[in-house]
């Protein structure tokens, strides 16, 4: 039986009539032996040109990568199952991003009901569904991400405005992907006291144009939008003449001797410093401006357990079982605090990411953690977060995934995110620098990670072995000078456009 479904958005009555004619229509433009083979060809070419582009191969038995996905998720201690979600996650994100990106419950909700309106929760989901895009050469998950984003600043503004009294734009921490107006105005959850948004939800927008070496217009624009409320809303100081960011909110923890909102939250403060700088680089005009404002924020503070603390303002204690990492914004997805340039402050990251609890067990927490501290380069602590979904049955036999364990609510977050994980815990990059191997876990002695994309322009096929040899091959499409970095130490290396580069590493 060949069913044609289409779900199509619309106000008022919808002209059934003329939507069955059109479902119709598309039988007559499969010119194949079966209809069903026609309608096929016409997305193969477009899905699997994208589902090529990155491939990871860990080396798994030929006879675990013969089986069914539910008969996989039996073994998760296997590289067969890591191989058959990777290629999985990237499936089910490139196909759950067309006019937006993926929802919380990606593209197919199980439910008329679905949890939390099956809508858009943007302090923390919608980054990590989206991570691996960049990197995992999906420019079609970027695309409908910038969709989103410049089709709400308008609303954006308003909230700045309305808010705030302040230019510029303010994002939500909510929406239904229609409407981008700040709508959650609560005691317990006051998301509309979050600032750091805008940032937030621009990030994987600078990441896609520093990939491809251009610079979207609209992006550009609205990181100086960002930069405009920043010079409104910071105008407080304190005792030291450091800027005061009031009012302040950690999605979605509060401090354990003090209420939700907060001043100096250390995911506030990473945002504002990133906005104003990368706004800065855009536009020379404006550039000493931003920049003298960016410089007057206070640096994160190191609480008494050596931990990086949520809040920067003294006094402020903090919570540290909670599924959200919102505090280590520094460390993933910026590259603020990181253990080349800022080894003391990725020290203190590492003391909070060994601190902070699970909470509830929420997929998209364990994943995070794991960006985290690959960032930091814990390959055991990568594995450990990664074992905690793979053991927590998280899957559903589709490979898509939950919420909760057990397979409670239905929802994209592990699914969407493991990619970024699995990569990152092999190839990271800046505009400046590569790092290869930086957490491998000793769960994958080989390996061979093919078509990744680094951020100052070079395609990466990384092969490892278990004797410790790794080998790279860089195919660069600018010219300039990079800082390598592996687990033997650090080089520069200069890359020519147009000539592959191999490099030889030591894996660890």
């Amino acid at each position: 039986m060949l069913l044609l479904t289409r779900v199509h958005r619309h106000t008022g009555e919808l002209d059934t009539l003329a939507e069955s004619r059109a479902l119709r229509d598309l039988l007559d433009q499969a010119p194949h032996s079966s209809a069903y083979d026609g309608l096929l060809a016409r997305h193969l070419t477009r899905h699997r040109t994208a589902y090529d582009r990155v491939t990871l191969d860990l080396a798994a038995d030929p006879a675990e990568r013969a089986l069914p996905g539910s008969a996989l998720l039996g073994r998760p201690g296997g590289p067969a199952l890591l191989e058959r979600l990777f290629a999985a996650g990237r499936y089910h994100l490139l196909s759950a991003s067309g006019l937006l990106p993926p929802r919380l419950t990606g593209l197919w909700t199980g439910d008329w009901n679905t949890a939390w309106s099956g809508a858009f929760t943007t302090n923390a989901n919608l980054n990590l569904q989206t991570a691996s895009a960049a990197a995992a050469a999906l420019p079609e998950v970027t695309e409908a991400h910038a969709a989103l984003v410049h089709r709400q600043r308008p609303d954006w503004r308003d909230n700045a405005r309305e808010i705030f009294g302040a230019r510029g734009v303010v994002a939500p921490s909510h929406t239904d992907g229609e409407s981008g107006h700040t709508y959650h105005f609560s005691r317990e959850y006051p998301l509309h006291l979050w600032t750091a948004g805008a940032d937030w939800l621009l990030k994987p927008l600078v990441d896609h144009d520093e990939t491809h070496g251009t610079d979207d217009p609209r992006t550009t624009a609205a990181l100086a939008e960002v930069a405009l409320f920043y010079e409104d809303f910071l105008h407080r100081t304190d005792e030291r003449g450091h800027l005061v960011v009031v009012p302040s909110y950690s999605p979605e923890n509060r401090p354990a001797n003090a209420s939700w909102g907060t001043l100096n939250a250390a995911m506030d403060l990473s945002a504002a410093r990133h906005a104003l700088r990368t706004a800065a680089d855009r536009h020379p005009a404006h550039a000493d401006r931003w920049r003298a404002l960016a410089d007057r924020l206070p640096t994160h503070r190191v609480n008494a357990d050596g931990a990086l603390a949520e809040w920067a303002r003294p006094g402020l204690a903090d919570t540290y079982d909670h599924r959200h990492l919102s505090h280590l914004y520094g460390v993933w997805p910026l590259e603020e605090i990181n253990p080349y340039d800022t080894p003391r402050l990725a020290e203190a990251a590492h003391r909070a990411l060994e601190l902070r609890g699970a909470e509830n067990d929420s997929a998209h927490g364990h994943l995070h953690h794991a960006l985290v501290a690959a960032r930091l380069r814990d390959g055991d602590r990568v594995a450990h977060a990664l074992g905690r979904v793979l053991d927590g049955d998280y899957f559903h036999a589709s490979l898509m995934s939950a919420h909760y364990p057990h397979r409670d609510v239905y929802n994209a977050d592990a699914a969407h995110a493991l990619p970024a994980v699995l990569i990152e815990m092999l190839v990271q990059s800046t505009p400046g620098r590569l790092v290869l191997l930086p957490a491998l876990p000793a769960s994958c002695p080989r390996g061979e990670l093919r078509g990744v994309r680094t951020r100052f322009g070079a395609a990466v096929d990384l092969t490892w072995t278990p004797d410790g040899s790794a080998t790279a091959v860089l195919r660069p499409d600018r010219t300039r000078r990079i800082e390598l970095r592996t687990p033997s130490g650090a080089e520069p290396l200069d890359l020519v456009a147009g000539e592959d580069r191999v490099i030889s590493v030591t894996a660890r």
